[in-house]
């Protein structure tokens, strides 16, 4: 995104990965980056301009002929074809509810498709950082790219953390 500004700044990616419940990789879906004009571009605050000009994401940005509808509707579709069921689609992700609040402005057809639950694998690291302090201190560390897929990737990598080395230990649980 060009910010956090649900109501002036822009996606500029999304991408998305299906798994199961333990976690495992189902399939990798599409990856989109959006074709945004130079003024929305140049309207981004400082951290955008740096992060995303060191990943390239900017520049790839405008070299992108892939429409934000495009985008939605491919998107979409593949949900769909994973997911058939309208409400059953959970997105996952760190602070995923600044993604949510971007999708309901931009790509209110792929939300309506969404379940209303999320998985907000930030929360989980603030209370594991809270309650488990050394497991905490062992979690996978993130690259902070800040591109969709390598985003979804580590949110993956830590949920997965969190799971085998919290919920497993301390809950007694028989997980896989």
């Amino acid at each position: 995104m060009t910010g956090l500004d649900v109501e002036k700044d822009a996606v500029l990616q999304i991408a998305v990965v299906c798994t199961d419940g333990a976690l495992e990789q189902i399939v990798e879906g599409p990856e989109f980056t959006i074709h945004q004009p130079e003024e929305v571009l140049q309207g981004m605050n400082e951290w955008c301009v740096e992060q995303h000009g060191k990943s390239g994401l900017t520049q790839a940005c405008r070299d992108s002929t892939t429409s934000l509808a495009e985008a939605e509707q491919a998107v979409l579709e593949f949900v769909q074809q994973q997911a058939p069921e309208p409400g059953t689609a959970q997105i996952a992700g760190n602070s995923v509810h600044v993604d949510l609040a971007f999708l309901r402005r931009s790509m209110p057809r792929l939300v309506d498709h969404l379940h209303y639950r999320i998985v907000d694998v930030s929360t989980l690291g603030e209370l594991c950082r809270r309650w488990f302090p050394r497991e905490h201190a062992r979690a996978p560390k993130k690259k902070n790219t800040h591109t969709a897929m390598s985003d979804i990737r580590e949110s993956i990598t830590q949920l997965q953390y969190y799971r085998r080395s919290i919920f497993k230990k301390w809950s007694g649980a028989n997980l896989p």
